[in-house]
């Protein structure tokens, strides 16, 4: 079952994978999460949608790969962000369980 909040998802970190039926997006989001950058970026560099290409975006700004971080952000229609990772992280995760 998907989460429905944002605390019930960091709840399911304690887990030792996401659920198979969540969207591809939330997986990769889980993984990054759980600080599996790999299984994380293996999931977002297939992910050829808007929510992909920013997921993609911030693990390249997380690795400090800002030039392809920033090619990334704009297939994905967004600014380079002022956040902090872990609010750019919480904002992905958040808007991956309304969509």
């Amino acid at each position: 079952m998907k989460p429905q909040t944002f605390l019930e998802f960091k709840e399911t970190l304690k887990l030792e994978a996401p659920n198979a039926n969540w969207s591809e997006a939330l997986r990769s989001l889980w993984y990054e999460a759980n600080g599996d950058w790999n299984a994380s970026h293996n999931i977002a560099q297939d992910l050829h949608t808007e929510l992909g290409s920013w997921i993609h975006a911030y693990l390249h700004r997380k690795e400090g790969d800002d030039w392809n971080a920033g090619y990334w952000y704009r297939q994905a229609n967004k600014s380079f962000p002022n956040s902090t990772l872990e609010e750019e992280l919480k904002a992905m995760i958040e808007y991956a369980l309304n969509h």
